[in-house]
């Protein structure tokens, strides 16, 4: 049994390999761990206060897998609404579907019985997004609203490049587990690029970019510049080498490097977690630095390590408004 995170998780793990201690199952052992990261006003990538989009509005992505059986569940670009894991995990086990974005995804949480949460953001948060905002405004004295209401008639394409990925703002969460039966479920949740465009999706919610679990071989989820991950199937590539008869090391290397031969414009930072059916573990990113978490039932308290690095040269391109 272990549970393995990215290193914002630490807030969560206790209670996820707490669960697994108890008997429980990877999927509840997952859902657990991200909701209390969900709830962290000071992780402004994932959940509560994180970093809206360009028009002041949080919007949620999260998904989670079942290695057991290969069903899965998504919600992207989630409004007024918080544990987007919990939603993904019902829309999992209570619909045909397996991915809601915007207004469906809100509606089903109502039905659901989530309790809605109008303000997502703390006053500071908010601040800060009308500063990002304010020089482009070209006028003296604005106040946030005054922002809001400029910036939802605004020709948005053009404020692009104010958006932030989520790998400088702390970072999207991952969370993989595996339980006693050997079961198990990745699970990703965030708030997505600070200042996005609306209605932007990246890997968090889509199964086989940013997560990926099968529990013949292993399971994968990443953080960073969701759009790479989505370009590369990141998470799924990873199972698949491990399906092949690579090693974890050799697998999570091997999906690195596709994601260093993408071409384009975009290129930016890229991490991984992942597992083996063994319950082996590994933690990777394109820069140094980086570190993720983990914890078996017999540890009081989860052990950090470093990501190995397989350097990718970031690359930014022209965007739309400097053409």
């Amino acid at each position: 049994m272990i549970v393995v995170a990215s290193s914002n998780g630490r807030i969560g793990i206790e209670a996820a390999i707490e669960i697994l201690r108890q008997g429980g199952t990877a999927v509840a052992a997952v859902e657990a761990g991200i909701r209390l990261v969900e709830a962290n006003p000071e992780d402004n990538s994932v959940g509560y206060n994180g970093y809206p989009n360009i028009l002041g509005e949080v919007e949620l992505d999260a998904s989670i897998m079942n290695g057991r059986t290969l069903e899965s569940g998504a919600v992207g670009a989630l409004k007024g609404y918080l544990h987007a894991i919990t939603l993904a995990r019902q829309v999992m086990e209570r619909l045909p579907h397996v991915l809601l974005v915007g207004e469906g995804a809100s509606r089903f949480a109502a039905e659901m019985g989530h309790p809605p949460q109008p303000e997502m953001m703390l006053p500071d948060t908010r601040t800060v997004w009308a500063d990002r905002l304010r020089p482009e405004m070209g006028q003296a004295g604005l106040t946030d609203d005054d922002i809001a209401q400029i910036a939802s008639r605004a020709d948005l394409a053009r404020w692009v490049e104010l958006a932030t990925d989520p790998e400088r703002t702390k970072g999207t969460v991952n969370f993989i587990a595996q339980d006693r039966d050997g079961n198990i479920c990745t699970g990703v949740s965030t708030s997505g690029w600070a200042w996005k465009y609306p209605g932007r999706l990246g890997d968090s919610p889509i199964i086989g970019a940013g997560n990926y679990a099968d529990n013949r071989y292993g399971a994968a989820a990443c953080t960073g510049m969701g759009e790479m991950a989505i370009r590369a199937s990141t998470a799924h590539s990873l199972v698949f080498y491990l399906k092949m008869g690579l090693s974890l090391a050799e697998a999570s290397e091997r999906a690195m490097m596709d994601l260093r031969d993408l071409g384009g414009r975009f290129i930016s930072v890229m991490n991984l977690v992942a597992i083996d059916k063994d319950g082996n573990h590994a933690g990777f990113s394109s820069v140094d630095g980086r570190t993720y978490i983990y914890q078996t039932p017999d540890m009081p308290d989860c052990k950090e390590l470093p990501r190995t690095v397989v350097p990718i040269p970031p690359r930014w391109g022209m965007l739309l408004s400097e053409k």
